[in-house]
């Protein structure tokens, strides 16, 4: 919670304020769509608050509005005047419960810090869950768990914690999941670990259609350009071509269609080459069985394969190597599943996925465990040496630079173990893209029996409590004459009625009612995506009904969001059995907490509400904003047998 406003937001993001009154569009920031915050002009004449426009042109060298030529430096701090107007629009005292005082924007930190009871109880109540009265002995431990010091305690009031470490966002190398909440050890009560290993094989799967253009019935998520960074099942559509066929399930990953590497690309490529039509799609997905206890196999024959030595060397004890190790269910040992972008591993480049581990220092694995392999990791203070099976002719990673992950790559086939070749892709963003937001304000005259000739989607009665957008922009209305709401636009109000809370049908009848008069101003959100080399999605829409990519809610401001509480019981022999990724990172600053991965036979996979994508906002009340990876899961593995997780979700995009 930020001291200054009492609100919840991402550190580097603006303050948050409830205006008394609306504010006129001339003081709106139109990168934020807020009231303007240490506002700054334009050459070109547009003003956006101080810290939006920095970060826009961190990455942009245009101008948001008209997209003219421009430099940070050639902007310039407004008139006093229009700041003075700014600092004394009214807002309300964001603890409404406790406190209904009314002030000037620029009086309410103040106010907090001094005056308000409701934020000297949120404080209060912030330094009782810090500091709880301990009961019983002290638990020892988790063996699995990576030996980081805790970083200090917020002081009341202060920020959000920032992680300091720029390693890869990485639970406990124990986990065979990176972000996994403890798969592998669980404490009994007499302190004994039961040690399990996460299964997981790889499946070629071939999926016949009678109509090569029907959709295949399921929707995706992740991609490169997210946290997520494979592409991930999110949800299997009823009597669909792939729920008939039985054998994809929400959380496999898809790593190829049509013998083309898809792991590696962006989420709207991903769509793109899943949507191409034809009778028949192999697909080779990444399947997770759960835990089991099976004993190793016996070593298989390493003939004609390549022994290679590998060293890696940490700058402290506590800095993860960003490696994720599975178990295969036809040979023994551990292998390596996946490389973390901006890892310690993936930069050094000479490790590849489906590389065998022999041994770590000396200690040999050949019939070991990840969770072995995680302790001397852990253990180690400096130098990692790793003696590796390769078979010949896979190509190693190149070293990499930003953070960013070599493109070569393999799978492990699930009828064999023999790698599977993928081609290489060009350099993408490996991280949350940012988008350009518009707020437009579109005023028409019309004759009163006139259409507007649009129709919606969305509603908060929605599955997943979406904002109302415009899916189609009929050719026979007054907005598609009018032409500058467009398809994909969220819309915001219309004639001043706020449509943002509506369901489906009462913003159908909003919409209705004021179609019927002379005059009709709409406000809406364009969100443009800046990133020109992505493919077309329109050539493939016959037959599909239209929504926005999944990609594209992302986006949305946090205004727009509509969180939804789920709670997980566990008992103590269990994991929760889910994977985050995300979260504070030095190389690339706060990015949010998504779901990567759902265990079968998991408390979460049991209770069917927490879905792969969905984004983390809270754990038991405590914003996740701000927070590191390392941070986030140690408060997820303290909750014993219950835990809320307040989440946004998103539907995947429909292939």
């Amino acid at each position: 919670l930020c001291c200054e406003c009492g609100q919840f937001h991402l550190l580097l993001d603006n303050h948050l304020y409830n205006f008394q009154d609306e504010v006129d569009d001339e003081l709106i920031c139109h990168i934020c769509l807020q009231p303007l915050l240490q506002p700054m002009d334009t050459p070109c004449g547009h003003t956006y608050c101080f810290k939006c426009l920095e970060n826009f042109m961190q990455e942009y060298n245009f101008c948001p509005m008209d997209r003219k030529k421009l430099s940070f430096q050639q902007c310039h701090k407004s008139s006093l005047l229009v700041r003075n107007l700014l600092d004394k629009l009214l807002v309300l005292c964001p603890f409404k419960a406790e406190c209904q005082q009314t002030m000037q924007r620029c009086e309410l930190e103040a106010h907090l810090q001094n005056r308000c009871p409701g934020f000297k109880k949120y404080k209060s109540e912030l330094q009782q869950k810090k500091n709880p009265i301990s009961k019983g002995k002290e638990e020892p431990p988790l063996k699995g768990e990576t030996n980081t010091p805790k970083d200090p305690e917020v002081a009341s009031g202060g920020s959000s914690l920032v992680a300091e470490s720029s390693g890869a966002a990485v639970v406990s190398l124990g986990t065979a999941e990176p972000g996994l909440v403890n798969p592998a050890f669980e404490e009994t009560e007499e302190g004994e670990n039961l040690i399990q290993n996460l299964v997981a094989e790889t499946t070629t799967i071939e999926i016949h259609r009678e109509d090569p253009e029907e959709e295949l019935g399921m929707r995706i998520v992740g991609g490169k350009d997210t946290p997520l960074g494979n592409i991930v099942v999110q949800e299997v559509l009823r009597d669909s071509v792939v729920a008939a066929d039985g054998r994809i399930a929400p959380g496999d990953h898809i790593l190829e269609v049509n013998g083309v590497n898809i792991s590696s690309v962006t989420h709207c490529q991903a769509v793109s080459f899943l949507r191409h039509p034809g009778p028949v799609l192999h697909l080779m997905v990444l399947q997770e069985k759960g835990f089991s206890n099976k004993t190793a196999q016996q070593d298989s024959s390493s003939t004609n394969r390549e022994v290679i030595h590998v060293t890696l060397v940490k700058r402290d004890r506590s800095e993860p190597l960003g490696i994720k190790l599975i178990r295969k269910t036809d040979e023994a040992g551990i292998f390596i599943l996946d490389l973390l972008e901006g890892g310690l591993a993936a930069k050094n480049g000479k490790l590849c996925r489906n590389d065998r581990v022999l041994s770590i220092n000396g200690q040999d694995l050949r019939q070991g465990t990840p969770e072995a392999a995680a302790q001397i990791i852990q253990t180690t203070e400096s130098r990692v040496n790793f003696v590796i099976l390769r078979q010949p002719g896979l190509q190693l990673g190149e070293p990499v630079e930003d953070g960013s992950t070599s493109n070569s790559s393999s799978s492990s086939s699930s009828n064999g173990g023999s790698p599977v070749h993928h081609r290489r892709r060009p350099d993408q963003n490996h991280y949350r893209r940012k988008s350009n937001y518009q707020k437009k304000t579109v005023a028409i005259k019309k004759e009163p029996k006139e259409s507007l000739g649009i129709t919606i989607g969305g509603g908060r009665d929605n599955k997943n409590k979406l904002p109302i957008y415009v899916t189609s922009v009929q050719p026979i209305g007054c907005l598609f004459r009018d032409g500058r709401i467009k398809r994909g636009d969220v819309l915001l109000s219309i004639n001043g009625i706020d449509l943002t809370h509506l369901n489906y049908y009462e913003a159908v009848s909003a919409l209705k009612s004021n179609a019927a008069s002379h005059s009709v101003t709409l406000k809406a959100l364009e969100i443009l995506s800046l990133n020109s080399t992505e493919p077309s999605l329109d050539i493939r829409e016959q037959g599909f009904g239209w929504s926005p990519l999944w990609i594209t809610w992302l986006g949305l401001p946090s205004y727009l969001h509509f969180c939804q509480d789920i709670v997980l019981s566990k008992g103590n022999l269990e994991s929760w059995g889910f994977s985050i990724v995300g979260g504070f990172e030095e190389s690339k600053g706060n990015q949010p907490f998504f779901i990567k991965t759902i265990v079968p036979g998991t408390p979460a996979f049991r209770d069917r509400k927490l879905k792969c994508g969905d984004e983390i906002v809270a754990v038991n009340g405590v914003p996740a904003i701000g927070m590191s990876n390392s941070e986030l899961i140690p408060m997820l593995k303290e909750q014993r047998n219950k835990v809320t997780l307040t989440v946004v979700s998103w539907p995947g995009s429909l292939v």
